[in-house]
């Protein structure tokens, strides 16, 4: 975000009113004395933790300092060997795979202080950026894409079309001095080594994307389905697991019941104070509003408070944008394109607003999906304050996904682009 539209928010920098994320400046530094940081899977500064344990009753060197490599997956293997446990084969009458990993309970004795690792070989990798660690010895990718850098074309052979460095971190520790061209026959054999890692715990393909994998459809339960019905209210409902209406046209219909006296709540939200929708009855009238990262709100509304009795009110939003194929070769052209709402009461149309931007690629992480009610932030504090329960009756809410597909034209350019990256390879 801009410094001038941070400055904005200058008064409550660090409060509920702010998503915090520190600069990139601050989290380099913060990896003294490491170079880069998260997503940088080729350097101890994105990879690399400290870590404490604990255990008064068995071990003995307090403070003591352990320099062993060891990774997040032998956590499991010392905790089942302190506990004396060995690991299930089956579970549920289902085969369990290996808990890959190594014990480093033998480091709490004082007396294996200096004992050479047992974790001998460890691979990493992170949207095509990949080392490998063995014996001391550490292979690394050049770093080719800084974190932010997450739009525009991937490197087509993440595996070959690298710059490759090697570390001996046993002497240098923060991966400051390059020993790759010193020692060619090392790089050969730590590359073989990667690649049959690879191949053992399913990394292969590489893919150096970023954007394009953010918005790729995974498996859950919304997968293949364009139609969704709710009948009743719900809250709390993760957002990978609720419709995605970000890249598509949509259809929203609520058909509901206004007691006597009006009403007012939320229909339906994702997101929340940092960006979402939500669909609500504001002081009797229907409202829908699109929470732009809280830098700007599109907002309908109806002109007339809501009579008692049945009502079905819609929102319709028609998407100007390509199938999301064609992100590596196509500038990005399927991602936060624009797109046409028209919010309806009873069949007719009271409101027209043209987006010339939308949301590309994510709401708010940690916020839900909610029906009937909203958790945790508002779309719109200066609207309502959370729960904001829906005082009419829901008969019944319907969600139309329409995503954009791949016409023959966008096959083609995707053809072509794969071309001229397989020529410039």
């Amino acid at each position: 975000m801009p410094v001038d539209a941070q400055l904005k928010f200058y008064d409550v920098w660090g409060s509920e009113r702010t998503y915090n994320h520190m600069s990139a400046g601050w989290s380099w530094a913060f990896d003294t004395p490491f170079s880069w940081f998260k997503q940088n899977a080729s350097r101890l500064g994105g990879i690399n933790q400290n870590m404490v344990v604990s255990w008064p009753a068995r071990i003995k060197d307090k403070g003591g300092l352990r320099e062993q490599f060891v990774h997040v997956i032998d956590v499991v293997p010392t905790i089942l060997e302190a506990a004396g446990i060995n690991a299930p084969e089956v579970v549920d009458g289902i085969k369990q795979a290996p808990i890959e990993g190594a014990s480093f309970a033998y480091t709490f004795d004082a007396t294996n202080a200096k004992a050479p690792s047992r974790h001998q070989t460890q691979y990493f990798e992170m949207m095509g950026q990949w080392a490998l660690y063995h014996d001391g010895w550490m292979l690394s990718t050049k770093v080719n894409r800084a974190p932010w850098e997450a739009f525009g074309p991937a490197n087509p052979d993440p595996l070959n079309n690298q710059v490759l460095e090697l570390y001996n971190l046993n002497e240098n520790f923060n991966q400051t001095t390059d020993l790759a061209a010193k020692h060619p026959e090392k790089v050969k054999e730590l590359k073989a080594m990667f690649v049959a890692e690879a191949k053992k715990y399913q990394v292969f393909p590489l893919d150096a994307s970023v954007a394009a994998r953010i918005v790729a459809p995974r498996p859950n339960i919304t997968a293949g389905r364009t139609e969704f019905v709710y009948t009743r209210p719900m809250t709390g409902l993760p957002q990978g697991d609720s419709p995605m209406l970000l890249n598509a046209s949509y259809t929203i219909t609520a058909d509901i019941e206004v007691p006597q006296g009006g009403a007012e709540g939320m229909i339906l939200t994702s997101g929340g104070r940092f960006a979402g929708y939500g669909f609500y009855l504001l002081k009797g009238k229907p409202v829908f509003l699109w929470n732009l990262v809280d830098l700007k709100r599109v907002k309908w509304e109806g002109p007339d408070i809501l009579s008692p009795g049945q009502h079905t009110l819609e929102f319709d939003f028609q998407y100007d944008g390509l199938g999301i194929g064609t992100l590596a070769f196509n500038n990005m052209s399927g991602l936060g394109r624009p797109g046409t709402g028209t919010l309806k009461v009873d069949g007719k149309a009271v409101q027209t607003i043209t987006m010339d931007h939308t949301l590309p690629m994510i709401l708010q992480w940690d916020e839900s999906f909610d029906i009937g009610s909203d958790t945790l932030t508002g779309v719109n504090d200066a609207d309502y304050q959370p729960p904001f329960l829906l005082t009419a009756k829901l008969n019944k809410l319907t969600i139309k996904v329409d995503r954009p597909k791949l016409s023959p034209e966008d096959i083609k350019k995707l053809e072509e682009g794969m071309a001229k990256a397989a020529d410039a390879k």
